[in-house]
């Protein structure tokens, strides 16, 4: 085992520390549900009728005698989304396995499974970051019927595994293992879709070339092949043990996936309390998992939008992290993969290059990741050094290539693409963000030029459009957090000021809402917090402002003198509804907007064991201050 890296140990005992208290709170939770085990035993003669009424006699016949294992199925499954359309299959080859292991499994609910794909700049998307806490509790109505000894998670997607991993992590006596789908094969290359989608946006092509582009690129079964959230999901579940050895990136519809599904079901049936190995998800996602999925995301470049769902999830195991933790890490973590939008490869190029094994075994052997973790596989992190194979159909791993088989997607700790992670934290007196930097090309990583404020992704292309954006500027879009409007990806974006900046014009986006996973090659400091409802200095910006967004050093300033600074008064958009979102649902979800936490605290409409409503806890609250006067000091 190797010798811990010093600062991924500082990181974790701060996080142990900062955690104790609502850490030992959860802890006490689930030993006092687990002691209860197996639930059923204790339902009424009517109530566990009403379970099994509709099972076959044979498992019927099982759990009437309580000797089996029963297994949860929550399913992501629809068959509008290519990346959860291959779950429609799993449920039947989930029950035959767990049959063979000596166990049940029942359907036990499915959660919603929204695209931001199909929504980037509709309406629909401000509903988007609301659907992880909505899956969350889908989750738990799944699981709440005290029928179950384990649970297999199926899903995915951007807001769908951490709302899977939030809904299990309150039944943390329950030991479950997340089962993907993995990524369609590959189609047009993202570089050629992102060309496409240019000269599009300059008028240059027509609606027509762009759908064929679109369609190529995305076109059968599988999650989309660019390395955003979903496929950060995927990396981080093994990362922080939740899958078997892996799994992340095998194509749908290929034997090796099916023997994963129904290895899954058996592992589980095994790690139940009426099994030998007894493993609660509660026991699995601790400290360590968390700062493993950390160094996970920085390391491979991932998405932003786990700057918000890693809070929330380690919240729901009564783990408390917050950015300063992603920055220290950043600063020791290199930058091993370049997949797209870092890179032209996509994720079939990197799982074929050498996959999580190669990456995972890079990283324990210089340190930088606790080696010592719960897994669902048994064995520590160790066992994902490992990658599954076929042999004559049985199942088995193999230990990960030696070397990388493409130096241009995935490189040993050795020679890394980036000394520093890909994900960095900017302070300043706009706020507190985060940047991706790991697509953005050095000369484009500092931009100082004048404020171009809009309060809408349309006011913006309309600019666009009139050609009033020729010119170096930043665009700082205030009221899209997840109090203004549930805080949408502001991808759409992405094409019209990739434009600019081609043209030669230093460009920039600041915003309190969110960019896509795949967020590339224009620096966007996001997730700003506080955000401009609730007092966030962005509101403050004017046109003209000269803003200097430095991700080298972590900057992030309006250069406006300090006294005019601080008696300019907040400006907010005049609301016609006086603050209610009517449309495609939006009105069901004025509770979730109004009671939302921060980003920095997840961005959280539910509560997880914490109040995420109110200020952070009296540990984080003196940490935050001795970062502001750190910053004072700069």
């Amino acid at each position: 085992m190797a010798q811990l890296n010093q600062v991924l140990q500082n990181v974790t005992e701060r996080i142990v520390q900062r955690s104790t208290h609502t850490r030992t709170r959860y802890l006490r939770d689930i030993e006092e549900a687990a002691a209860r085990e197996p639930v059923r035993k204790a339902l009424a003669c009517a109530n566990l009728a009403h379970g099994f009424a509709a099972a076959p006699q044979p498992d019927k016949d099982e759990l009437k005698s309580l000797r089996w294992p029963n297994i949860a199925i929550v399913s992501a499954y629809n068959d509008m989304l290519s990346a959860h359309q291959p779950l429609g299959d799993y449920p039947a080859i989930i029950k035959a396995a767990a049959r063979e292991a000596g166990a049940t499994a029942q359907f036990a609910g499915g959660v919603p499974a929204m695209c931001d794909g199909v929504t980037q700049g509709r309406a629909g998307m401000e509903l988007s970051l609301f659907s992880r806490d909505v899956i969350a509790m889908s989750t738990a109505i799944a699981l709440s019927h005290d029928m179950f000894d384990a649970a297999l998670c199926l899903g995915v997607c951007d807001k769908i595994v951490p709302g899977l991993l939030i809904g299990a992590l309150r039944f943390g006596h329950l030991p479950v293992v997340f089962v993907p789908a993995g990524p369609m094969p590959s189609g047009l290359p993202n570089r050629m879709k992102a060309r496409v989608r240019q000269l599009f946006a300059e008028g240059k092509a027509g609606r027509d070339e762009l759908l064929q582009a679109e369609s190529e690129s995305y076109h059968g079964p599988g999650t989309c092949t660019f390395y955003g959230t979903a496929n950060s999901n995927q990396l981080l579940m093994e990362l922080m043990g939740l899958h078997l050895p892996g799994s992340a990136f095998v194509n749908p519809g290929t034997p090796l996936r099916d023997a994963l599904t129904a290895e899954a079901a058996r592992r589980v049936a095994g790690l139940t309390s009426l099994g030998g190995s007894y493993t609660p998800i509660g026991h699995v996602i601790d400290e360590r998992a968390i700062v493993n999925g950390i160094v996970g995301l920085l390391a491979s470049g991932g998405s932003t939008n786990h700057t918000i769902h890693l809070v929330a999830v380690a919240r729901a195991a009564g783990i408390l992290i917050n950015w300063d933790d992603f920055e220290d890490l950043a600063g020791v973590v290199p930058l091993l993969m370049r997949v797209y939008p870092n890179g032209s490869a996509d994720v079939n190029h990197f799982h074929a290059a050498g996959g999580m094994a190669f990456l995972t075994r890079e990283l324990l052997d210089a340190g930088l990741l606790h080696e010592d973790v719960v897994t669902v596989a048994g064995q520590g992190l160790r066992a994902y050094t490992q990658e599954p194979w076929l042999d004559e159909g049985r199942l088995r791993w193999r230990q990960a290539p030696d070397r990388t088989g493409d130096a241009e997607v995935l490189r040993p700790l050795a020679d890394p693409f980036d000394r520093e992670s890909g994900l960095r934290v900017m302070v300043g007196n706009l706020g507190r963000a985060v940047i991706k930097t790991s697509a953005v090309k050095p000369e484009h990583r500092v931009v100082e030029a004048p404020a171009k404020v809009f309060y809408s992704q349309q006011a913006l292309l309309e600019a666009f459009q009139a050609g009033e954006l020729e010119q170096d500027f930043v665009a700082v879009l205030p009221c899209q957090g997840p109090r203004a409007c549930g805080m949408p990806e502001l991808h759409k974006l992405t094409p019209a000021l990739g434009v600019l900046q081609d043209r030669g014009f230093k460009v920039a986006l600041v915003t309190d809402g969110r960019m896509s996973g795949a967020s590339g090659k224009v620096p966007a400091a996001i997730h700003v917090t506080p955000e401009a409802v609730v007092g966030g200095e962005l509101a403050r910006v004017r046109d003209g402002d000269l803003i200097r967004l430095d991700s080298i050093e972590g900057r992030l300033e309006a250069l406006v003198e300090a006294r005019e600074w601080t008696q300019r008064r907040h400006v907010l958009p005049q609301d016609p509804d006086g603050g209610a979102m009517r449309g495609t649902g939006r009105e069901l979800f004025d509770t979730f907007r109004n009671n939302t936490s921060g980003a920095e605290e997840g961005a959280m409409s539910i509560l997880t064991g914490l109040d995420n409503r109110a200020e952070p806890d009296a540990d984080l609250a003196i940490e935050r201050e001795a970062t502001r006067e750190k910053d004072t000091q700069l």
